[in-house]
């Protein structure tokens, strides 16, 4: 697995925050380690929410699994 350089993820954020922006959501970029696990906190209405899991899952996780494949998993404190 090749390491996952921080400012690929996050350019390929601004994919993901295009999308919470809409409902008043943010992400933040905390760190990415050597397995290629990503560490955000969500921001905004996103933090805090009911769906936050499956906004990590199903908005950010797979935008950044789509244009960075080495990217194993998102992990959000939150």
């Amino acid at each position: 697995m090749a390491q996952v350089n921080r400012e690929a993820v996050e350019q390929a954020l601004d994919v993901a925050r295009a999308e919470l922006k809409k409902h008043g959501g943010n992400v933040e970029l905390l760190g990415v380690n050597d397995q290629g696990v990503v560490l955000v906190r969500l921001m905004g209405a996103c933090s805090g929410c009911a769906s936050a899991n499956v906004t990590l899952k199903e908005i950010i996780e797979k935008s950044l699994k789509e244009q960075l494949p080495d990217i194993s998993r998102v992990e959000a404190l939150m």
